[in-house]
């Protein structure tokens, strides 16, 4: 049984959040400037990113806001060194940047979906996590004060799905997993979480709004795009998700399933995975039946 690691004194020490101009990113910030923390806010929307920053130096927190594009490994590495030379040490570390696209989540078969898609959703949701584990765990282990590393890998990572985004967040958590048995095998003071939410009120719907040209270039989210938004107006808000996450850096929990409603999906599929059956696919139009009728949270 490994020993816990935890953080237990906050006050002056550093959260380094990305996608945090909004939605799980920005609730995250607002939670840890609250609990005294300095919080380094990095996105790649400059003007949102302004907008959260003053708003939480209204408040008089110890923020700062750094542009950063995930999937650039330069960039994350400058999003390190500004954040160092700012705060100084970094002690908790929640990689929150992610998109999905209007391609991708059973709208198309797989072998239809453009090569453009998954570079772009592969190059945010799970290379932008794997840059910022390179970037940030050699600091933060050698600095040798506790520490926190959160991915958010979304229930997405865990259930059967089709696409790019769920490719991604499957390899997301297997990542987060391989990283936290590789921390307590190094005795490090640093911990990990898998953050697993199912559908939150963020922007994630529209995330084809920052879409590189390179990769396809902007475009707006139509509701047949997405089955999911049959649900959305019922979304978990963000700021609930955030005292979760505070919740398992305190108490060093791993796994982070914020809506215990869907814990009966993760377990049909593991059923389905020990009794050799195939997989089924998510029906959204049940779900969001049921979560009208308060069967699911």
């Amino acid at each position: 049984m490994f020993e816990k690691s935890v953080i237990r004194e906050f006050s002056d020490s550093t959260a380094v959040i990305t996608g945090a101009a909004s939605g799980m990113g920005y609730a995250f910030a607002e939670r840890f400037a609250a609990e005294g923390m300095n919080v380094v806010l990095a996105d790649i929307e400059t003007e949102a990113l302004q907008a959260a920053v003053s708003r939480l130096e209204r408040q008089e927190r110890s923020v700062v806001g750094i542009e950063v594009n995930t999937m650039q490994r330069e960039s994350v590495e400058s999003l390190r060194d500004q954040a160092i030379d700012r705060f100084g040490n970094v002690h908790v570390l929640c990689n929150n940047a992610g998109v999905t696209s209007s391609e991708d989540g059973g709208t198309r078969n797989l072998w239809e979906i453009p090569n453009s898609t998954w570079d772009w959703v592969l190059g945010v949701n799970f290379y932008g996590v794997l840059y910022a584990i390179q970037a940030f765990l050699p600091h933060m282990v050698e600095h040798g004060e506790p520490g926190h590393v959160v991915n958010t890998c979304s229930v997405g990572g865990i259930v059967a799905g089709s696409g790019a985004y769920s490719a991604s967040k499957h390899g997301v958590l297997s990542l987060s997993e391989g990283l936290y048995l590789d921390l307590r095998a190094s005795d490090s003071k640093i911990s990990a979480s898998a953050l697993c939410p199912g559908l939150v009120k963020t922007n994630l719907l529209n995330a084809e709004r920052n879409r590189p040209d390179q990769f396809g270039g902007p475009a707006e989210h139509t509701q047949e795009n997405f089955a999911a938004e049959m649900m959305w107006d019922d979304a978990m808000d963000p700021s609930n998700v955030a005292s979760l996450v505070w919740d398992a850096i305190v108490n060093d929990t791993f796994y982070i399933l914020p809506h215990p409603g869907f814990d009966e999906i993760v377990r049909d599929r593991v059923d389905r995975i020990l009794s050799r059956s195939a997989p089924e696919p998510l029906d959204f139009a049940d779900l969001a039946r049921r979560r009208a009728a308060g069967e699911l949270v």
